[in-house]
């Protein structure tokens, strides 16, 4: 069982018990009014909808850090000035870097180069532990049947919900179409959470696609 203290001290803001929504990039989703009226609002990556029909708030934003999105991201002078990134109110990178040895010949963590874009912006930001990966590929490992390589939308809920008491409402879920990168353990992932949700730790709204 996972010990929730990692997690806890990773991940930013959101109350323990106060109403959470996290909105993924699945297209079609149209529910601003109730993602806005959130407490915390957390968002991935370009934000799909942001500004129109997924709403106009977040609170959290998480950009993954490895990989050529990443490198886009700071080849890209104008970043920083897109709307999401100017109204985050933090920033949550979802893998813990790597090691300067381990990041050869080829580069795929640019953990410190964001860490210095998103830092001159003046708002705190966080990196999820290892702890927090360990335990995604322990619940998925027997769903996937195999060493699974878990999305950042699902890291991302695990890590709410990890430090998040039995009795408090629901995180809710918007735009989460369980499809995307192959590598991804997709129905696993799906399987996962639709077992949080028959806890009632979890609240999923299909995106139009998925329903």
């Amino acid at each position: 069982m996972l010990a929730p203290d990692p997690l806890r001290a990773a991940w930013p803001g959101p109350s323990l018990h106060g109403p959470v929504v996290v909105v993924g990039n699945a297209p079609g989703v149209d529910a601003a009014a109730a993602i806005d009226a959130g407490g915390s609002v957390v968002r991935f990556n370009n934000a799909a909808g942001f500004g129109g029909r997924a709403g106009t708030r977040v609170t959290h934003l998480v950009l993954v850090n490895r990989g050529g999105q990443m490198r886009e991201w700071l080849d890209d002078p104008g970043f920083r000035d897109r709307p999401v990134v100017r109204q985050a109110g933090c920033f949550v990178l979802p893998f813990p870097m790597l090691p300067e040895a381990h990041n050869r010949p080829e580069p795929i963590c640019f953990t410190r180069e964001a860490l210095a874009m998103l830092r001159a912006l003046g708002r705190p930001v966080h990196i999820l532990p290892e702890e927090l990966h360990e335990a995604a590929r322990a619940d998925l490992g027997p769903l996937a049947g195999e060493r699974p390589n878990p999305s950042t939308g699902f890291l991302t809920v695990l890590a709410l919900l990890a430090g998040r008491p039995a009795a408090a409402d629901p995180v809710e879920a918007y735009g989460f179409g369980f499809a995307g990168w192959p590598g991804h353990p997709w129905a696993a992932e799906r399987a996962w959470c639709s077992r949080a949700a028959a806890a009632g730790r979890l609240r999923l709204h299909p995106p139009p696609t998925d329903a």
